[in-house]
């Protein structure tokens, strides 16, 4: 789930965005019962809750939920603010001194302290310790002895951390990177407890954090109840007595649910049900802006799709797709067809490019079918869509886009859907590098800049890199614009890195995605961030 524009110019945008298209509203504010528990869609992630292993959507909401860290996006801008920094001071945007705020702790008792942090990110960084977020460390000097690409770890921590009090440490980087601090808002930087190291099986069972809720049980495949830590310190304490996170591996399910009064929120409306939402629901329906793209990704580790050529077969079927046709069809004004890699929500001065794409993102039937003939046909003569099946209306989006590819080509067997059942065994099957032709490969934004957009999916061996697509020239432009204390300077170079990604094709992009959310009569001030999560504490129970 993962820099070089400001936090600050992207939250202006996504603030624009979405009080100009927001189409629900938050119920009648009133005071709730502070007590009361909720109870929400959801599905299990893919691996334990440890910050620096969590890269996906699922397990990011109960991240989000019981862990606090350094910065905090805006729920409602997505700006970067301080959360528990006092402050982070910098010269050179390459060393910078910490200061943690005194008086927070853990939901066990343990004190926040610098050292927290410290070993929370010498952990995550860890090769042995094999985190799907311990990419995001790669800038702090010493990552290639922790982290080395070959061979075993020369050493436990990154020289580029030094505590250097109880409540402060310096972060050296390898290079200029004027935005790091906006990055450390991202679950992979939150602290942990001693507790977490001392009995590691204990805490991946039931984990220990420092936010505004405590997990009370959780119980694979069925739900995950987290309660209100009435000696939270922050500011942004519960508004509610808890959250009970169920497992639906349909969402039509959790929509009935809803419509039946077994469940108080849905976060993501079945395509099927957009067209009933209004009139089931009323004003307890929330459809807003959110940055997040959905692609189609391929797996370069097959030859069969990293042979030259490939990128004109690539560029063939993303021009044939009617992407129009599809949003309005099945998606109800909550879908727009992509024209670019990012998200409107970054704005033009945040680096969102309407139109990048050009013509390989038009639907072009005839061209399609003369570019793939071109770039050596479909490999084995047809190509094949792996997707998760238990949740966002999948089925019927991959079902409309093999059709549009079978009509294009004239081959009614051109493009087959293949469904997974869990979204936890598609993660896996994605890890193993199991994919033999596109998947499915959606992208919420874990922070408001161009580069997460870019960086966490394209770059060489990146976090969330699942193709394995790997271009120099790609690289070098990401590591210029991160070195680029000059904001457009940063962003042109940031464009330039995405122009790479146009002409390869290196993801087919689809659509930019709103975030829905259907709540009962009980929830009031129910709200969508702009990662199109629900902002869990400040809902009220009445």
């Amino acid at each position: 789930m993962r820099g070089a524009m400001h936090a600050k110019w992207a939250a202006c945008a996504v603030a624009v965005a979405l009080a100009a298209t927001a189409c629900g509203g938050g119920g009648d504010g009133g005071s709730g019962d502070s007590g009361a528990v909720l109870s929400a869609s959801w599905g299990d992630p893919q691996n334990p809750l440890e910050p620096s292993n969590t890269n996906e959507v699922q397990g990011g909401k109960v991240l989000d939920m019981i862990f606090r860290g350094l910065k905090r996006y805006d729920p409602e801008t997505g700006e970067a603010k301080d959360m528990l920094a006092e402050k982070i001071e910098t010269s050179d945007s390459q060393t910078f001194d910490v200061t943690v705020k005194d008086g927070w702790t853990f939901s066990n008792g343990e004190k926040v302290t610098a050292q927290s942090f410290v070993d929370a990110w010498n952990y995550g960084a860890g090769l042995k310790n094999n985190q799907r977020n311990s990419y995001f460390f790669a800038y702090i000097e010493g990552y290639d002895q922790v982290h080395p690409e070959e061979g075993e770890q020369t050493a436990d921590t990154m020289s580029g951390l030094k505590v250097t009090g109880d409540r402060t440490f310096t972060v050296k980087l390898t290079q200029k990177f004027s935005t790091f601090p906006d990055t450390l808002g991202y679950n992979a930087f939150a602290p942990l407890p001693r507790a977490f190291f001392d009995d590691h099986d204990a805490w991946v069972k039931k984990p220990v954090g420092n936010g505004p809720y405590l997990v009370d049980a959780y119980t694979r495949g069925s739900q995950m109840s987290l309660r209100k830590w009435d000696d939270y310190p922050g500011d942004d304490k519960a508004q509610n007595g808890g959250v009970d996170l169920k497992v639906y591996t349909d969402n039509n399910t959790a929509y009935t649910d809803l419509l039946a009064g077994n469940l108080d929120l849905v976060d993501d409306v079945p395509a099927a049900q957009l067209k009933n939402v209004k009139n089931d629901l009323g004003d307890r329906y929330l459809n807003t802006p959110a940055g997040i793209i959905q692609t189609l990704a391929f797996p370069f580790y097959d030859a069969n799709w990293n042979r030259p050529g490939s990128e004109k077969v690539r560029k063939g079927l993303s021009m044939a797709i009617d992407r129009g046709q599809i949003t309005d069809t099945i998606f109800q004004q909550t879908r727009t067809p992509a024209t670019d890699w990012t998200s409107p929500v970054l704005g033009e001065d945040g680096g969102f490019q309407a139109g990048l794409c050009g013509e390989a993102c038009e639907y072009k039937p005839d061209e399609a079918k003369k570019l793939i003939e071109e770039g050596g046909g479909l490999p084995g003569g047809k190509v094949t869509i792996t997707f998760n099946a238990d949740t966002g209306s999948h089925r019927e989006w991959v079902n409309a886009v093999c059709n549009s590819i079978n009509n294009a080509l004239d081959n009614e067997r051109a493009c087959t859907a293949n469904p997974v059942g869990t979204f936890a065994d598609f993660r896996n099957e994605i890890t193993d590098r199991k994919m033999t032709g596109p998947f499915r490969a959606g992208w919420q934004m874990d922070y408001p800049l161009i580069q997460n957009f870019l960086q966490p999916l394209y770059y060489t061996d990146a976090s969330s890199n699942d193709g394995k697509w790997s271009n120099q020239e790609f690289d070098d432009l990401v590591d210029q614009a991160n070195q680029e204390t000059d904001t457009a300077k940063a962003i042109d170079l940031f464009q330039q890195a995405e122009g790479v990604v146009r002409d390869n094709m290196a993801a087919i992009p689809l659509w930019y995605q709103n975030g829905s959310a259907g709540w009962s009569e009980r929830l009031s001030d129910v709200k969508l961030n702009p990662f199109s999560v629900p902002v869990y504490d400040q809902i009220k129970v009445s």
